[in-house]
């Protein structure tokens, strides 16, 4: 008997691998958009590869990528630190802190990242004087605002505090996924609050909260292309100053798309290992 055939009792079943042509319909497609890809990018003169060889490791682009790994760093250590305060405000039995926490996440989650980095990189026109003593009453020392803050800081605070909403709800649907049982049972053994929280509730949170803080990770990233707006020189901005004298607006964007998915893509390999780490006995 032949492959592709079977024997019963009937007769003789001629088998007949069931046919999929759409999936050649799209790979047809996606090759022939790949090889117009490739054709654009070798032919078309706009690119410029060679200009962008030049700029590519020049000193202020490097500085521009320092600072722009500096800020996501900044941004996002912050952030997280932050989001846990607030997660844990949400979360509270007082009224008062999940209120206050509501409302946090609630003004930094509902206005633009961009506008609020306008509203810090100007904030000494809101506050023109920074003092310290006692709550509504006097002052023992003031100082000029614009003295005491720079733009590093305002773009990195500006980031910070917009990250912190995002995470304090990441953080939030990371404990609310561990099983309330886990903490009553935390409790019997007699763990304080504190003990429960760090040893048993936020290592099993951890699954939950790794893949979108690896995500808000990378989306910072190209986010601190938005301090322009402070004004702040990072990447995106380095390479604005420098098309402004060369003209070559294309080439230099390009260049600074291809060290942004570099630096991108070192990350996405961090998230995939810290993932992996978090994930144990739950992969599919």
């Amino acid at each position: 008997m032949s492959a592709g055939q079977t024997e019963t009792r009937t007769g003789t079943i001629k088998a007949v691998p069931v046919r999929h042509p759409g999936r050649w319909v799209a790979a047809v497609a996606v090759a022939v958009l790949a090889a117009m890809l490739v054709n654009n990018l070798v032919t078309n003169e706009a690119y410029n590869w060679a200009e962008q060889l030049k700029f590519l490791f020049a000193p202020a682009v490097l500085e521009g990528v320092r600072t722009t790994i500096w800020l996501t760093l900044a941004a996002m250590l912050g952030g997280v630190l932050l989001g846990i305060v607030l997660a844990l405000m949400r979360l509270s039995a007082n009224p008062l802190l999940r209120g206050a926490a509501w409302v946090y996440v609630w003004v930094f989650r509902g206005t633009p990242l961009f506008t609020q980095l306008l509203i810090w990189g100007n904030i000494g026109a809101l506050f023109p004087t920074l003092g310290l003593g006692i709550p509504f009453g006097p002052e023992f020392v003031t100082a000029q605002t614009n003295a005491l803050y720079s733009a590093a800081a305002a773009a990195a605070l500006g980031l910070l505090f917009n990250e912190a909403a995002y995470m304090a709800e990441i953080v939030r649907g990371g404990i609310q996924s561990v099983d309330t049982g886990q903490q009553e049972a935390a409790s019997a053994l007699g763990l304080t609050r504190a003990q429960t929280l760090r040893r048993i509730i936020l290592p099993q949170a951890m699954r939950v909260i790794a893949p979108p803080t690896g995500n808000e990770a990378i989306s910072m990233l190209k986010n601190t292309a938005l301090v322009a707006a402070v004004p702040y020189t990072e990447l995106t901005f380095t390479v604005q100053n420098i098309y402004s004298h060369t003209y070559q607006i294309i080439p230099m964007l390009v260049m600074a798309c291809i060290w942004y998915l570099f630096l991108s893509s070192l990350m996405m390999i961090g998230q995939h290992y810290l993932e992996r780490h978090y994930g144990k006995g739950y992969a599919r």
